[in-house]
C-alpha cells in the first residue's frame, strides 16, 4: 500500500486492532496513511487495551462522532484473577531467583516467562535447556515457523516453559498458563497489565511474579496504584523506593492512562457491558472505539 500498489478506496469497513500496540511500534504513519486513503464515508472500528494520550489523539483526529464501547472501567488495572506478588532485589539475583521458581513448578502448572531484550531471551532459554528443563523460545528475530512451532507446542504442553518479549505480551491465544514471570520489570504500566493478563484467563486463576530492581524506580508509584486497586500485597521496598523516587522529583502517584481526559474532536456516547446498552445498535455512520 505504502509504494501504491493496493488501492484501499473502496474500503467502506476498517478495523483497527489493537491501536495502542501499533502506536507503542512506531506505526503511526502507517495508520494515518491508511486513514486518509480509505473513502472517508467508511465505518471505523478501533480497539484497545488502554486509552494512552496517542490512541486519545488518533480517535479525535479520525473518528467521526464516535460511540465509545468499554468493558470495565477507563482506568488502568490489573485483572483480578491474578495474584500479583512484587519481589524489590539486586540485579545480579535476578536469574537464581527465576530457577528456583521454575524447580517449584508443579507438572501442571505452564510458565511464561518474559524478558526485556531478545538475546536475553535466548540466552535464558539455552541455561534452561543445559538445566535440563523443556523449554521454547519467542521474540521478534525468530523465523515465523520457529515461532509458531514455539507457540504449539506450548499450547501442547510439550513444553511447559515459553521464555518471549513483549511480542507474547498480546494476542497469545493459551488459555491454561498458571504463571507470568516478569524477569525483566516492563517499560511501562500498560505493559504490565498486558503481561499478567496472560494468565488468569478464561475463568481461571494465575499468579505472577514481578522482579523489580533500582533501575525501575520511575514506575513504582504506578506499580503500587495498580497493586493497591487489586488488593495486593506491597512490598515496603516498592514504597521506599517510590518515596525515593518522588523526592527527587520524579513525578508523583497516579493511575495513569487507560483512561483519563475527555474524549476529544467532540461528544462521545459510552456503552457499558456490564449495564445497559445505552442508545442501542450502532448506526452506519458511526465510528466505534472499543476499550477492552
Amino acid at each position: 500500500m505504502m509504494n501504491g500498489h493496493l488501492n484501499m478506496r473502496n474500503v467502506t469497513f476498517l478495523v483497527l486492532d489493537e491501536a495502542d500496540r501499533m502506536l507503542d511500534m512506531g506505526f503511526e504513519p502507517q495508520i494515518k496513511k491508511i486513514l486518509l486513503d480509505i473513502r472517508p464515508d467508511r465505518q471505523t472500528i478501533m480497539t484497545s487495551a488502554t486509552w494512552p494520550d496517542g490512541v486519545r489523539r488518533l480517535s479525535s483526529l479520525y473518528l467521526k462522532d464516535p460511540m465509545m464501547v468499554y468493558v470495565g472501567t477507563l482506568d488502568l488495572t490489573a485483572v483480578h484473577s491474578v495474584k500479583q506478588k512484587v519481589l524489590v532485589i539486586a540485579d545480579d539475583d535476578k536469574e537464581d531467583l527465576l530457577f528456583k521458581n521454575i524447580k517449584n513448578m508443579s507438572p501442571e502448572d505452564k510458565l511464561l516467562v518474559f524478558v526485556g531484550r531478545k538475546i536475553l531471551a535466548d540466552n535464558i532459554s539455552t541455561e534452561c535447556s543445559m538445566r535440563g528443563f523443556s523449554v521454547q523460545c519467542i521474540h521478534g528475530d525468530r523465523e515465523q515457523y520457529d515461532r509458531e512451532q514455539a507457540l504449539d507446542d506450548f499450547r501442547s504442553g510439550s513444553v511447559r516453559i515459553l521464555i518471549a518479549t513483549d511480542v507474547a505480551s498480546r494476542g497469545l491465544d493459551v488459555n491454561d498458563i498458571t504463571h507470568v514471570f516478569n524477569f525483566d520489570c516492563p517499560r511501562d504500566m500498560e505493559e504490565y497489565v498486558h503481561r499478567i493478563g496472560r494468565t488468569g484467563r478464561a475463568g481461571r486463576t494465575g499468579v505472577s511474579t514481578t522482579l523489580v530492581t533500582k533501575d525501575d524506580w520511575k514506575n513504582a508509584a504506578r506499580l503500587i496504584s495498580l497493586l493497591e486497586e487489586a488488593k495486593q500485597e506491597v512490598p515496603h521496598e516498592l514504597v521506599e523506593m517510590a518515596a525515593r523516587y518522588a523526592a527527587r522529583g520524579g513525578g508523583t502517584r497516579g493511575g495513569g492512562p487507560r483512561g483519563g481526559g475527555s474524549w476529544g474532536g467532540g461528544s462521545s456516547r459510552r456503552m457499558d457491558f456490564r449495564g445497559r446498552r445505552g442508545r442501542g445498535r450502532v448506526q452506519r455512520e458511526d465510528e466505534a472505539f472499543i476499550c477492552y
